[in-house]
């Protein structure tokens, strides 16, 4: 890289300039010894000098009386009033409307929303709802817009007072013409542009296989989703319905094809989806089935209290052979503490435990390459499950507690509300580990099976359900 600097032009030297300049500095010099003779020898010499003087101090009292008067606003034009920006022409996709230097956080005395409504499919119609919420002082940050058959779905995120209710809202949409208007209060992170926060997901999802559900929910917003495998992990059984390889759409509901060979189910009954979030999930699932099989090959190693060390790692099907094996050395009682059946039923598992479709798993080795543990992170539906294996020789040395720890930090930078684990009432290591978290903690105990959820962040503010 090189640097440039431009140079000044070099002007020509001029004698006429020169001739100029002297002629002035002689007049000046006649002028100045002009008025000395006339102030020396003159009668009237010190009474025009008191004159001029007392002149020049009119003339500054004056000036200064003027400027604090206010005289000189003129000189600096006054801000032009804010009115509402012209109505741009509708494009499939997304619309930013560009913010230099927009602070992510709320600025004092506002509050962010995400509101999403239908308008006609007609010019004006974008200019009369931003007319309308500009009237209650409401400033549009960013436009979606999301074209129908015989309408446009708008999706908008606004900075309003934040004495502004959400009926307030939904009513200045109505007199915009806008219709079905949902709202929902939104965060620092919805200021993130769309293109970026997909390109940010796909990339998440092409690192690794367990991100594509989290990076659906993120995609579509608050929604259930279910990973349904082609046959059941009790094994046998029929296989799944199939779904075609376009995917379905129904309203609230989507089935994509998982490239498992199962399906992925989405729902979001408070809200329909949109053709364009329907191609956007597709195409998503997509590049995941083009990438296949994934599992970032990070491990670190751990020093246990007792001075042994364990090696942590991702797990996938790939560990299958040695998470039958860890089985083969379990007791019947830690098997039934961990799947809460059958011993039988436990190898029938593990494929599906394994597979990061489900989830993450973490895998915990000796020095000898014997795996002694293996910690899940499952999703289900618009919740998750944490569960603990830890063979019988390495139980109460700290293993438990160590991917406990790992699988919560995994839930918490995933976005996860809150987390739960499932045993029963006797077993008292996973309590304890539970305990240890240091993190609110419910308990719910039904015939002898426990539930303890962690709370891991507060909830959202509800949505206002749409207007009739």
């Amino acid at each position: 890289m090189t640097d440039e600097t431009t140079a000044k032009p070099h002007r020509p030297h001029h004698w006429r300039r020169d001739l100029v300049e002297l002629a002035a500095l002689f007049t000046a010099v006649t002028a100045a010894d002009t008025m000395a003779d006339i102030v020396i020898h003159g009668p009237d010499g010190p009474v025009l000098l008191a004159s001029s003087a007392a002149a020049l101090l009119a003339t500054t009292a004056f000036h200064t009386w003027w400027a604090r008067r206010g005289g000189g606003r003129g000189r600096t034009p006054a801000p032009a009033p804010a009115t509402a920006a012209p109505a741009a022409p509708r494009t499939a996709g997304s619309a930013e409307r560009p913010r230099p230097g927009a602070a992510a956080e709320d600025v004092t005395g506002t509050a962010l929303w995400r509101m999403r409504t239908t308008v006609r499919d007609e010019p004006g119609s974008l200019a009369a709802l931003c007319t309308a919420l500009a009237c209650e002082g409401v400033d549009i940050l960013s436009l979606q817009t999301h074209p129908l058959a015989d309408a446009v779905v708008d999706e908008l995120l606004l900075r309003a007072p934040a004495a502004l209710a959400a009926t307030d809202l939904a009513g200045a949409a109505a007199a915009g013409g806008g219709r079905e208007t949902w709202l929902e209060r939104a965060d620092a992170h919805d200021l993130v542009d769309v293109p970026t926060r997909v390109l940010n997901l796909a990339t998440r999802t092409a690192l690794d296989a367990a991100e594509l559900p989290l990076a659906l929910r993120r995609l579509l917003g608050r929604c259930t989703i279910r990973s349904v495998p082609a046959r059941s992990p009790r094994g046998g059984g029929a296989p799944a319905g199939q779904v075609p390889a376009e995917g379905v759409w129904e309203e609230t509901v989507m089935r994509l094809r998982d490239p498992s060979g199962g399906s992925i189910t989405i729902e979001r009954p408070y809200l329909p989806f949109t053709p364009t979030e329907f191609a956007r999930a597709r195409a998503l699932v997509e590049l995941d089935a083009r990438l296949g099989p994934r599992v970032p090959a990070r491990a670190e190693v751990l020093t246990l209290p007792e001075g042994g060390e364990i090696t942590v790692r991702r797990a996938d099907t790939g560990d299958l052979a040695a998470a039958r094996a860890m089985h083969e050395r379990c007791s019947a009682a830690t098997l039934a503490q961990r799947y809460h059946g059958p011993v039988g039923d436990a190898d029938r598992y593990l494929r599906h435990l394994l597979s990061p479709r489900f989830g993450r798993t973490l895998a915990a080795y000796t020095a000898t390459g014997r795996l002694v543990a293996l910690g899940h992170l499952l999703w289900d539906g618009d919740e998750t499950e944490v569960a603990l294996l830890v063979e019988d020789d390495w139980q109460r040395r700290g293993v438990g507690g160590e991917l406990l720890g790992r699988l919560v930090d995994l839930a918490v930078a995933d976005g996860c509300r809150s987390v739960y684990a499932v045993t029963r009432s006797s077993n008292t290591g996973m309590v304890t580990a539970m305990r240890a978290l240091d993190l609110p903690l419910d308990y719910q105990v039904e015939e002898g099976t426990l539930v303890i959820t962690v709370r891991l962040a507060p909830a959202r503010i509800p949505a206002l359900p749409p207007a009739p």
